[in-house]
């Protein structure tokens, strides 16, 4: 078997793992906040994407969702409805507008966020201190390939 076919079978039964244990934890988990949010997926994606940036015009949403402006208006709309994002004025430019998370918005992120998290917390309560200390180690090689893939990612696309 050559390292590259090693490597291989090693990361899909990593991958395999990680799929039965999102399964497993999910059939015995409480409801999610996702689960209790009236959103659509396009209203939840919205959202989403603004948890990870300030704020976005409408244009760089359209971009991001793949539809036109006009649908991208309608979501925003029915976002600000629920309290969840606010919509202002660009300071750098009155034609564009932009659109950002309130508190809410922000709370609902964290708690889609938490839900997930209150899961990998309690199955990392049942392992010994020295497996804890490995997967420290691992995870923290995990980031920093994870910050390499994404700093090359965005070299790519300013390059």
């Amino acid at each position: 078997m050559s390292v590259n076919d090693e490597r291989d079978q090693l990361i899909h039964r990593i991958g395999a793992i990680q799929r039965d244990l999102g399964r497993l934890l999910a059939q015995h988990r409480p409801p999610s906040p996702l689960f209790d949010s009236n959103l659509t997926m396009r209203q939840l994606k919205v959202v989403m994407i603004l948890s990870f940036q300030d704020s976005a015009s409408g244009q760089d949403l359209a971009h991001h969702l793949g539809v036109g402006l006009g649908t991208v208006t309608g979501i925003v709309d029915r976002l600000i409805g629920h309290g969840l994002v606010t919509r202002r004025e660009d300071p750098n430019d009155r034609r564009i507008r932009r659109v950002e998370l309130t508190p809410a918005g922000h709370a609902l992120t964290e708690q889609l966020a938490d839900a997930g998290l209150a899961d990998f917390r309690r199955l990392l309560q049942l392992l010994d201190t020295p497996t804890l200390h490995d997967l420290s180690t691992v995870m923290d090689k995990i980031q920093a390939a994870a910050l390499t893939l994404t700093s090359n990612q965005d070299h790519l696309k300013t390059g």
